[in-house]
């Protein structure tokens, strides 16, 4: 079974203000996601820079459902038996699981980058959407065509739209953006934060006033290295 190369991946709790989320992240130089060589039509830009061409828009969530976007579907390679969700799995394994009939998936360990939790077996673990589907509803994926959010949802042509963490911090992350929610890893906020301008872009979906204050603190501050990479999802 060939599978596509992905890196391997790891809460502001609600209760810590995004001031103290700052006090507390050093410094560090983070990128969206590994890229040893770009791939044509890829862009890579500094946060700052990244965050002066994004659209600014308000969000509105209004007629959201998750059934909105198709998922989990037969992933990139139909013939596998196996559906994104478990391609996500396999690829982001840290060790590699048994992969029986009809994509059974036994053993394997995993690393959760929001919490920094390894996890033996998949039970506990989620493929989660960097930036939620209500989110992205409410950012521009509202007036999509419904093949188009069903690429979205399933999205593998670049590591940082779906990553597997634990269940517990998709349960604390919700829905919320990053005006309200950030990994409890502290040395992973700039991480999550390029990726999810990352994403922004690929899918040319919007930011609200909040969520883009936020992340120019970020940019200003902690994350001022951050690149972020991300080449713009097919038409």
């Amino acid at each position: 079974m060939t599978k596509l190369p992905r890196p391997a991946r790891t809460t502001l709790a609600p209760a810590l203000s995004l001031g103290l989320a700052l006090a507390l992240t050093p410094a560090l130089p983070a990128t969206a996601a590994p890229a040893p060589t770009a791939a044509r039509g890829t862009v890579i830009a500094q946060l700052e820079d990244a965050l002066s061409t994004l659209l600014t828009e308000d969000e509105r969530r209004a007629g959201y459902t998750p059934d909105k976007f198709r998922h989990w579907n037969a992933g990139t390679d139909r013939t596998d038996g196996c559906d994104t969700r478990r391609e996500v799995l396999i690829a982001e394994a840290v060790e590699a699981p048994t992969v029986g009939a009809r994509c059974a998936i036994k053993g394997g360990k995993w690393v959760s980058y929001y919490d920094n939790q390894t996890v033996n077996g998949t039970d506990g673990l989620v493929v989660d959407h960097v930036v939620p589907l209500a989110e992205a509803w409410g950012s521009g994926a509202s007036s999509w065509t419904s093949a188009r959010r069903e690429a979205y949802a399933n999205d593998q042509g670049v590591p940082t739209t779906l990553t597997v963490v634990t269940a517990r911090t998709v349960r604390e992350k919700a829905a919320r953006d990053v005006a309200d929610w950030l990994p409890l890893a502290g040395d992973k906020y700039c991480r999550y934060i390029g990726e999810w301008v990352s994403t922004k872009h690929r899918w040319n979906l919007s930011v609200d006033k909040d969520e883009l204050e936020a992340l120019k603190l970020f940019a200003d501050n902690a994350c001022e290295q951050t690149v972020v990479i991300y080449t713009p999802a097919p038409a």
